[in-house]
């Protein structure tokens, strides 16, 4: 007799055991029609004839299977029969049954702690069930040392495995898939809790218009972001993006030929530009929930805009993006442009469920420009900051408002609209606005108090309205040097229009500007309107043709209309 049949004395009982558990199973089921496989009733000779009938089948069998699983129906290994909440001692089969679980542990059961021994159960039920029950007799075949097992036993097993084959071969080519594919990305991704997000935008933009169409010609410009976003928990996020460009806003001039000190006009992926394509870490930030709260730290790079709703939806992406509006302008309303740097933030739902703030929160940070700095009027309170609080309240998912106030503080020779301080001290980029609005004292320090309102509603899924007007009341410690401040803007956008995932865009407003400003030239409205088309090409590339027109540069009327064309193409991965 050979060795194979003197080791299988023990896979007697767990065979017969497993077959008559199995059977009493499917026939204790109130099933009164009897069910053949689909193989089965078309006989040996029509499958033959028709081998994609067979194949659909088995496809089909896999995909109910699939389905059960996904419906919490996956079956899971248990060490004790107590462990079924459903099985009784005086179960006419809870002996064979716990024999299977307790002496050769190949018995599983529903995640909800059942057995379920009373229903019908599928071909690839039994299926993953003997094959538990024959990895378990392999081992008990490799170490055992009993009596011989008997022929019919044998002969019982071969059956099962036969009548079971392709159902077996199906489960375990999967299983060997998986592991396939789990093994490459393993050896292929270099870390289990970080993902790399990027961004590459690519930009062709003249401007036009009298003596600034003649000051500046075409231009190529790029800008590229890597965000290694990294998660400990599954609920937090570390961003660690890397950031480079060559891009820069286009010289507005007057009619002398003179650049005018304005911000107008600024593109998104000119922000954050490195000049010459050189990498910089441009945001570290980190976000958690923390209780009912969700709490945001900045060590560098920190914006409002990355913590508080803006509610201006298709125009705003991911704080200066390159699938929104074309200008820094139209992506945010300006008041979220005051300072920035390393902080703290946090957002509280006020209520939950129903009434009157259910549906509303609170958004309260602090960034400060020179955190980093330990000189005595810098630091991470002596310095430049922005405080911001925000009030958020929505109806539904249609309509959502937002009434915002920040209070500001700034060295002399600062600006009111910026990106904070940079490694080099300097007050950061100017990100909107006119030169009246942004300068502030260049001989002492200013403080300011910011007010704003916001609103997006969104009528129907393919129309959607978002609005915002601020007003920035700016003190300064010396004489003539406070002055006041104003900014609204509205715009349409049609979603999907054309084409699934497309964004037609339109944006009317008036840049940050002031009156009566000592050592200025101009006391017009500068009006900015935008139209802009982002066409999707597939889910990683979008090409965006637009237009910006430009009154009054400078708050003169007497310079010349700029118009800027781009054509943006934006790669995300």
């Amino acid at each position: 007799m050979s060795n194979l049949l003197w080791k299988s004395l023990v896979v007697s009982p767990a065979v017969l055991g497993a077959t008559l558990l199995v059977s009493a199973t499917a026939m204790a089921a109130p099933n009164p029609t009897t069910q053949v496989s689909s193989a089965k009733q078309l006989g040996v000779t029509e499958v033959a004839q028709q081998p994609e009938i067979l194949a659909q089948t088995t496809i089909d069998q896999v995909n109910r299977y699939s389905n059960e699983g996904n419906q919490n129906n996956s079956q899971s290994q248990v060490t004790s029969v107590s462990q079924f909440s459903d099985v009784q001692p005086t179960d006419w089969a809870f002996q064979a049954l716990q024999s299977l679980v307790e002496r050769y542990g190949c018995i599983a059961g529903y995640p909800n702690a059942t057995y379920r021994g009373n229903r019908a159960l599928t071909r690839y039920e039994f299926a993953a069930g003997l094959n538990a029950c024959l990895d378990r007799v392999n081992e008990l075949i490799a170490t055992a040392t009993a009596d011989l097992v008997t022929k019919q036993d044998l002969a019982t097993l071969q059956r099962l495995q036969e009548e079971f084959s392709a159902e077996l071969a199906t489960l375990r080519g999967r299983v060997d898939s998986l592991e396939a594919r789990t093994a490459e990305l393993e050896a292929n991704q270099f870390s289990t809790t970080t993902k790399l997000v990027g961004e590459a935008i690519f930009g062709v933009t003249d401007v036009f218009g009298g003596t600034t169409g003649d000051n500046n010609n075409t231009v190529f410009q790029d800008r590229v972001r890597l965000d290694l976003q990294t998660s400990f928990t599954g609920r937090d996020v570390l961003h660690t993006r890397l950031a480079a460009g060559n891009a820069q806003a286009f010289a507005l001039v007057d009619n002398g030929g003179a650049a005018i000190n304005t911000a107008e006009g600024t593109q998104t992926f000119e922000v954050g530009s490195t000049g010459n394509n050189s990498v910089k870490i441009d945001r570290l930030t980190y976000e958690a929930p923390i209780g009912p709260a969700q709490v945001y730290l900045a060590a560098s790079g920190g914006r409002h805009s990355h913590y508080a709703a803006v509610n201006n939806p298709y125009f705003f992406d991911n704080t200066d993006g390159g699938n929104g509006a074309l200008s820094t302008f139209a992506s945010e309303s300006p008041i979220y442009r005051i300072g920035g740097g390393a902080g703290i933030a946090l957002n509280l739902p006020l209520g939950k469920g129903g009434g009157i703030l259910g549906n509303s929160s609170i958004t309260a940070g602090y960034l400060a420009s020179e955190a980093n700095n330990p000189a005595l009027s810098s630091g991470l309170t002596n310095g430049d900051y922005a405080a911001l609080g925000q009030l958020n309240f929505s109806v539904g998912d249609r309509l959502a408002l937002a009434a915002t106030y920040v209070h500001g503080y700034s060295a002399a020779g600062g600006l009111l609209f910026n990106s904070g301080s940079t490694s080099d001290n300097s007050f950061g980029e100017v990100l909107v606005g006119t030169g009246q609005a942004n300068a502030l004292s260049t001989t002492n320090a200013s403080s300011s108090n910011s007010y704003g309102v916001s609103a997006a509603f969104r009528p129907s899924d393919k129309l959607s309205v978002s609005g915002f007007v601020s007003y920035h009341d700016v003190t300064g410690f010396g004489a003539g040097d406070n002055y006041e401040a104003w900014s609204y803007g509205v715009g349409v956008a049609l979603p999907d229009f054309g084409k699934k995932g497309n964004v037609l865009g339109v944006f009317a407003g008036a840049e940050p500007y002031a009156f009566n400003r000592p050592g200025f030239v101009g006391n017009d409205i500068p009006y900015h309107f935008e139209g802009f088309y982002k066409y999707r090409v597939s889910d990683n590339i979008s090409v965006t043709p637009g237009v910006i027109w430009l009154t009054s540069p400078g708050q003169n009327s007497d310079n010349d209309d700029a118009i800027i064309g781009t054509l943006r193409t934006t790669f995300t991965f």
